[in-house]
């Protein structure tokens, strides 16, 4: 261990230099829009770089994997979502990393609201209609995700084991180009993160079906929440949060706590998280510890109940 005197010097100079923010997602994707505003805040409050440096592939194994092998040292942090600490150790049946051992929890940044949607053509406007459909038609519509195991599946999976529809599950390699083809009309619907379509639902190039969490989406009060539409229950909504080494000074993941907290309260940056589908939900890293552990025993019920696999 570091002798006190020098471990108190590192957090007094930290950061002496630009900070490494593995991405284990794409460009682009929900979570990386929403971190940019977080991490752009932080830079300026610290004085250096934050640099985040999307790492997808392999539904984030790739990513976190280099990330757990880091130096403890504060320049190396990830953000990783629940999909990768809690879905993916369920459906993987070796994953390299402990989501509650391998990594060192600082804060939970925000909450992500999702919404079923559709491309305006199909003759659907509720999540009962495309029951319905889906029923008069098993198989026949096709749903995009961001590939096996990714939220887009798992959500859907939850949808159709609580209904009863069967749909076909069309993997993507990531969540961009699996949105932009329900835009395009070449796929019919999907589950998405909010801040990846609600441009689209305004404009009227998607429809929001409903809502996947338990309350209406204050930006959308007029689209009902699934549970409202006849799924009573359903509950699919995420989260992102900011996590160092395993090993790194206390001092230093104290600072960067501090910083995250301090970030999430700019109002600037919390009316365009707000704006785009983001509930704010800054935590200790006790919580986030407590939060990603009951998350992950619940997601074994759910991928086990709905039979996901992953090819």
């Amino acid at each position: 261990a570091l002798p006190i005197s020098s471990a108190a010097g590192i957090a007094q100079t930290y950061p002496a230099k630009s900070i490494q923010m593995i991405m284990p997602l794409q460009a682009g994707s929900s979570v990386d829009v929403g971190m940019r505003i977080v991490t752009q805040k932080m830079a300026e409050s610290m004085g250096q770089q934050i640099v985040i440096d999307n790492q997808p592939g392999a539904a984030g194994l790739i990513g976190t994997e280099r990330f757990m092998r880091s130096n403890p040292d504060g320049y190396t942090l990830a953000t990783l979502n629940d999909s990768i600490l809690t879905m993916i150790p369920n459906l993987y049946k070796k994953v390299a990393y402990d989501p509650l051992k391998s990594f060192q929890p600082i804060s939970l940044v925000a909450g992500n609201t999702w919404l079923l949607v559709a491309h305006p053509q199909l003759p659907v406007k509720t999540a009962r209609d495309l029951v319905a459909l889906a029923k008069a038609r098993p198989g026949e519509i096709n749903y995009s995700s961001g590939g096996n195991g990714s939220p887009q599946h798992i959500a859907m999976a939850m949808f159709e084991a609580a209904t009863g529809a069967k749909m076909t599950h069309v993997p993507y390699k990531g969540t961009t180009q699996a949105t932009l083809d329900v835009i395009g009309g070449q796929i019919p619907v999907m589950f998405s993160a909010t801040s990846l379509v609600i441009e689209e639902i305004r404009a009227g190039k998607l429809r929001a079906l409903g809502g996947g969490g338990l309350k209406r989406l204050a930006l959308l009060p007029n689209v009902p929440t699934i549970a409202e539409s006849g799924v009573p229950g359903f509950d699919f909504t995420t989260w992102m949060a900011i996590l160092a080494p395993l090993n790194t000074p206390k001092e230093i993941v104290g600072r960067i706590h501090a910083e995250i907290l301090k970030a999430l309260a700019q109002p600037d940056a919390k009316e365009r998280l707000v704006s785009i589908g983001f509930e704010i939900e800054g935590s200790t890293p006790e919580k986030l510890a407590e939060v990603t552990k009951a998350r992950l025993e619940q997601m074994q019920k759910i991928i086990k109940g709905a039979g996901i696999t992953v090819q």
